[in-house]
């Protein structure tokens, strides 16, 4: 044990993820070290963190605005939506730069062991969003509420929702009970293909992954 102060903030520490005793302890007392000016601006930034960052209001991502950054962006193709369950996926997705559509983050996954099921996520407000009515087109000198009407909804004309929950067992769980929710919605529902890894060798695979693999399989062009 140590004064009061030090072995305050090695509690407080050690309850983040992934941050256990000997680590609270470790940076407890690089903390100790740094400078005023440098603890300070670590403080400060925790502070504004909670006081600015929110959920953006239609996709629920981290924002420090009433939407997101992608949300925003017209740029971005409104017919696909990929759900994920946490804000760091779609940073994960938007590293590959292969997706240009929109998200839907429901905060978390399916798990009953942990107590939660549908009415705990964000999966309400995802059918809401694909529910969307196109509102009739605004009267001369009349304004949109911001969000665009007729075609220019973001969610108005969705085609696909893409559904990247991680491939465990919360995260298929979620993705069997969001496919049945929007399916009969007409709207096209499809699965992020999951096998064997880039430079991974064959005798190294588990049976499950081998077999996402094969079910995963495309065609090849000789």
């Amino acid at each position: 044990m140590y004064a009061g102060p030090i072995q305050d903030l090695i509690d407080e520490l050690a309850q983040l993820p992934g941050i256990g005793p000997k680590s609270a302890q470790r940076v407890a007392f690089h903390l100790l070290k740094a400078t005023p000016s440098d603890a300070r601006r670590l403080a400060e930034s925790i502070i504004e963190v909670k006081d600015k960052v929110r959920l953006c209001r239609r996709c629920f991502n981290v924002a420090d605005r009433e939407l997101c950054e992608y949300c925003r962006d017209a740029r971005r193709d409104p017919t696909a939506i990929c759900v994920v369950q946490e804000p760091p996926d779609i940073v994960a997705i938007e590293r590959t730069r292969e997706y240009r559509g929109l998200y839907h983050v429901l905060q978390g996954a399916i798990s009953p062991i942990e107590g939660i099921g549908p009415a705990e996520l964000r999966t309400a407000e995802l059918l809401e969003r694909l529910k969307t009515i196109p509102p009739s087109s605004p009267q001369d000198g009349q304004e949109t509420n911001g969000l665009g009407s007729g075609s220019n909804d973001p969610d108005a004309n969705v085609e696909e929702v893409i559904i990247a929950t991680n491939p465990n067992i919360e995260g298929e769980a979620t993705a069997m009970y969001l496919a049945r929710l929007i399916s009969p919605l007409g709207i096209l529902v499809t699965r992020l293909a999951s096998g064997l890894p880039v430079g991974g060798d064959l005798e190294y695979a588990d049976e499950v992954t081998l077999g996402r693999a094969f079910e995963g399989r495309r065609r090849m062009s000789g």
